[in-house]
């Protein structure tokens, strides 16, 4: 489309990633389980992190990995987030503005800190995760910037941020602005309990306002109470044209004009975390439809994408995905 300034922009929760290599002992101080992921109020993640020595910070969430990804392969894009004017939002502008994001929203003076996810190593190269969402999840429709978003191909929600009542409105207020404007609407669903605590609502969503969809297995055959994938791709609404289904190593499906196409996953010598997969998979197939390729062009970029990510740890490519680009 023309007289766009992004091909896309996102919107999700803007977390801080602070990682640090620990001993086991603070696990254990904790009460914390090794290798789990467990949501933290601020008090316990202020304690915690003022116990962290060390510290590499950068900026994370998974439609701001998303959109780093669509950056890395020479793509135009914005991302819409809530952080605080404290140290760890600062972190979070300056680090996605560094990876070649605009980030529009302004540091808000009063709420919630800036939500982190303190990331445990330990020797045995386990990660031990605490999530503060903070003030990322009171987004609203007043952080919602009419201009950017008008200004953007695709704007791309992420289906994490739907929990929080404001955010929700935040997100159909984007949809509305976006088509208003001519504009496409994307939706990664994000995660399988995510699909089952808001199915009802998700449905909705995507036969009212969703023009791109993506999903993994699990989650589209959850989110239309399937008893397969097949039937599950058959029950995606008319109003929803492009639907990008991964499938793990099985590659992905694409749905795209009433026509379904299979596309082979990228080859890996050695999957060593598959954190940031779908984030990733997502930004090579965006990229992709902002350059006009067709939808299995479109799927093998995402392949590339996430193949890259999968064969490190750590959810942001390490390579620029511009020179992986056949």
């Amino acid at each position: 489309m023309e007289n766009a300034r992004y091909d896309v922009v996102g919107i999700g929760n803007a977390i801080v990633d602070v990682l640090a290599r620990i001993e086991d002992d603070l696990l254990e101080t904790h009460g914390l389980i090794k290798g789990s992921m467990t949501l933290v109020d601020a008090d316990q993640a202020e304690a915690l992190y003022a116990e962290m020595t060390g510290t590499v910070e950068c900026s994370g969430g998974s439609a701001a990995n998303t959109m780093v990804g669509l950056a890395s392969f020479g793509g135009r894009a914005a991302y819409i987030g809530k952080v605080r004017d404290d140290k760890l939002g600062r972190v979070f502008s300056a680090d996605i503005a560094e990876a070649g994001v605009e980030f529009p929203t302004l540091a808000a003076a009063e709420g919630s800190p800036t939500g982190r996810c303190l990331v445990l190593v330990s020797a045995d190269a386990q990660r031990t995760m605490q999530t503060f969402l903070g003030i990322s999840a009171e987004l609203a429709p007043s952080d919602v910037d009419s201009h950017t978003i008008a200004a953007a191909n695709v704007t791309y929600l992420e289906g994490y941020l739907w929990d929080p009542p404001p955010a929700k409105q935040a997100f159909l207020c984007a949809a509305e602005i976006a088509h208003a404007a001519g504009r496409r609407v994307a939706l990664s669903l994000s995660d399988s309990f995510c699909v089952e605590r808001h199915r009802d609502e998700f449905r909705d969503f995507v036969a009212t306002h969703i023009d791109i969809l993506f999903a993994n297995e699990d989650e589209i055959v959850s989110l239309y109470r399937a008893a397969d994938f097949d039937e599950a791709v058959r029950a995606l609404p008319p109003r929803c044209t492009t639907a990008a289904l991964t499938r793990g190593a099985k590659g992905s499906v694409i749905v795209d004009g009433g026509k379904v196409y299979e596309v082979a996953a990228a080859p890996v010598e050695m999957v060593l975390d598959t954190t940031g997969a779908g984030d990733l998979y997502a930004a090579g197939f965006l990229f992709g439809l902002g350059r006009g390729d067709t939808a299995p062009a479109c799927a093998r970029l995402g392949g590339i994408a996430a193949a890259e990510v999968i064969s490190h740890v750590g959810a942001r490519p390490r390579k620029e995905l511009a020179s992986l680009i056949p």
